[in-house]
């Protein structure tokens, strides 16, 4: 008998410019309309799922990336941010932190982690430490549905975290480096424990795209595409929500979120 996953989490994750934080921001959209409630997480340095999301860019503007919250990280850990080594908590409490500290729009919570570079770095470092720890809550520990825009390193996620994820989506775009960005992800992905790694195709043209794509991405699953859509960049240009600005990319975002949810029934 199957059984049907209802709350996924979800890391999308891909080379820079190939639409991760569009889909990302739709992904979130649709679940909440579902009666979902959901946990956006932006752990790009390059920070923009706040304005695909639909937030005004001047109330983006005054969200806090949470690596900058020095005094919080302090309380938190019991040591400043940029200390290495020393004495401080590794596993410092988080559990009220989306409530307390996340950007509410609608049914959609969005934290943003952060450009610190120590703690982009893997350093053993405080801010580290609690970036981890509540990525980790809120992907284990919580029964929201999680969305989280990673860059290509994913040096967020430890091997707990990554493996409590339901699948990595790779987005990728018709060309090489995003390929061998897909490759470079599979493979960390791989050694993280994640059960699933699924390919999404964004900025498709033509059908001659779609089939460099399929015969160029070996080893991984293409469950679905997404053509090239002018108004995205209108939306873009406009700070102007991804959803509420291209109906036919939300349409196919929709039956590949769909898809996903096929990939994820449990025997």
């Amino acid at each position: 008998m199957l059984k049907f996953q209802t709350i996924m989490k979800l890391a999308i994750t891909g080379k820079g410019g190939v639409g991760k934080t569009t889909l990302s921001a739709v992904l979130c959209h649709i679940f909440a309309l579902e009666g979902k409630k959901v946990i956006a997480v932006d752990a790009d340095p390059d920070a923009n799922l706040a304005s695909a999301l639909g937030i005004k860019r001047e109330d983006a503007e005054k969200i806090m990336p949470i690596a900058d919250m020095a005094e919080l990280i302090e309380e938190r850990t019991g040591a400043r941010p940029g200390s290495i080594g020393g004495v401080f908590k590794l596993n410092p409490r988080v559990d009220d932190l989306p409530e307390g500290i996340g950007y509410k729009h609608n049914d959609i919570t969005l934290l943003v982690m952060g450009k610190s570079k120590a703690a982009l770095s893997g350093c053993y470092c405080p801010e580290n430490v609690l970036l981890r720890r509540l990525l980790r809550h809120i992907v284990v520990e919580r029964d929201e549905a999680v969305i989280v825009d990673m860059e290509a390193g994913i040096e967020h996620l430890t091997r707990g975290t990554a493996g409590a994820v339901d699948a990595f989506i790779v987005v990728v775009e018709p060309g090489q480096r995003s390929i061998q960005t897909a490759n470079t992800v599979k493979e960390m992905a791989k050694g993280l424990g994640v059960k699933k790694v699924l390919v999404i195709a964004n900025k498709v043209r033509s059908e001659a795209d779609l089939n460099f794509l399929k015969d160029n991405l070996k080893g991984m699953e293409l469950i679905g595409s997404i053509k090239f859509d002018h108004s995205l960049m209108e939306a873009d240009i406009r700070g102007a929500s991804s959803y509420s600005n291209s109906p036919d990319t939300v349409s196919e975002i929709r039956e590949i979120k769909n898809t996903i949810e096929k990939h994820l029934y449990v025997r």
